[in-house]
């Protein structure tokens, strides 16, 4: 994991790169492939949006690049590593401390409060659970949540929620930021300070890549990824 002083200063190095990667399903006698030979780098410091219309493998494409699905065949690296040939518990580690997952159905625990939903990641990881409390504390009142800590997310507005997930996301300094539709069940207003919140993530030095099929999104981000059918049709 690096500091915000080594990601500034790594900037523009490459962080994840896909070769040749498909991600095929066989439906009945018939294979779909969801990604159709992708090619792409992305770079330590990026801002980016994967766009896409609805079923053109950008969610897929996210998914490996999340390392929550393995490629059909291709190879995803990731910081020098190849990661198709590390086994789920190598797999689970990375993720664990390198990536931060934010979705736009939030997939908060409703039985957990808004704190210990957002302090589950680190203590998976063993960290010391008094200084993890304190640091989701901080986390939380940082995005306006601390008077909301000890609610549970059946309390919390869509918009609320979305902050949660991503103090949760947050939680163990990853190096990169994974968003699917991240403003997709919020309004105007509120998606516009979610959106906010992502430029600070990415001033801290965050790698960004927000899964959309909203131009608006894109206008933001300084780089547009565009996806179709399982191919990238640019990603200047």
């Amino acid at each position: 994991m690096l500091t915000v002083a080594d990601n500034m200063e790594k900037k523009g190095s490459e962080l994840m790169k896909l070769s040749g990667v498909y991600k095929v399903y066989d439906v009945g006698e018939e294979k779909v492939y969801a990604l159709n030979g992708i090619d792409l780098s992305i770079k330590r410091g990026e801002f980016a949006s994967l766009l896409g219309p609805s079923g053109s493998g950008k969610s897929t494409m996210l998914h490996v690049l999340g390392l929550l699905d393995t490629p059909t065949k291709g190879t995803l690296t990731l910081d020098g590593i190849e990661t198709t040939r590390l086994t789920e518990k190598e797999l689970a580690h990375i993720r664990g401390k390198k990536i931060g997952f934010i979705f736009q159905m939030f997939n908060l625990i409703p039985s957990l409060t808004v704190l210990e939903n957002v302090t589950l990641p680190a203590l998976i990881y063993e960290s010391d659970e008094a200084k993890t409390e304190e640091k989701a504390k901080g986390i939380l009142q940082s995005i306006g949540m601390g008077a909301r800590m000890y609610h549970y997310p059946n309390q919390l507005s869509g918009g609320q929620r979305q902050r949660v997930a991503i103090a949760r996301a947050l939680i163990n300094d990853p190096d990169i930021i994974l968003a699917d539709e991240p403003t997709g069940n919020l309004d105007t207003k509120t998606g516009q300070e979610v959106l906010s919140m992502f430029h600070a993530m990415h001033a801290q030095g965050k790698t960004i890549i927000i899964v959309t099929h909203d131009l608006n999104i894109t206008k933001i981000t300084h780089r547009t990824i565009r996806i179709v059918d399982g191919k990238i049709a640019d990603k200047s």
